[in-house]
């Protein structure tokens, strides 16, 4: 596993193919953070589409994101699974935020959260917007998952810097 970086630290620029499920279409495109500047933005990176913890995870992230529109952030899920297994999730949950495919796990290495064995820890960095980490938390087991309510504080907490 790398360094992660560090709050107050610039995130590591990458480029990522995704999609994010509008209505009953798909939408593909390529995300990178410079899309999100402007606003804040939340990485959340998970070992992988379709297991419990993760399903868990996303749901509740995507049944909050008015929460999270309303501290003006998007929500961004990263794992190393492929755009098309990422559709297959989002639609059989009706998850609508991004969903990145990072099956090289470079994106991964550069935030320090790619692992022997599990491919990804589950993480979350919650980044300013103008692209300043602000609040991470990194599991090392993975079995749980950071909150709507903890990840809308620290948000709140950002805004008011």
């Amino acid at each position: 596993m790398g360094s992660s970086p560090q709050p107050g630290s610039r995130v590591p620029e990458f480029t990522l193919a995704g999609g994010v499920l509008d209505g009953d279409v798909f939408e593909r495109r390529d995300y990178t953070p410079a899309d999100a500047r402007g606003r804040a933005l939340v990485l959340a990176f998970y070992p992988g589409d379709n297991t419990a913890v993760c399903t868990k995870q996303l749901c509740a992230y995507s049944s909050g994101l008015e929460t999270f529109d309303a501290l003006d952030a998007e929500v961004w899920g990263i794992s190393p699974q492929g755009v098309d297994s990422h559709e297959s999730f989002a639609r059989a949950h009706g998850l609508r935020m991004p969903l990145l495919a990072d099956p090289g796990r470079e994106t991964a290495r550069a935030f320090g959260v790619a692992a022997p064995g599990i491919g990804v820890r589950r993480a979350v960095f919650l980044i300013d917007a103008d692209g300043v980490l602000r609040w991470k938390h990194v599991a090392l087991l993975g079995a749980t998952f950071q909150s709507l309510d903890t990840l809308s504080g620290h948000l709140s907490g950002i805004k008011t810097e």
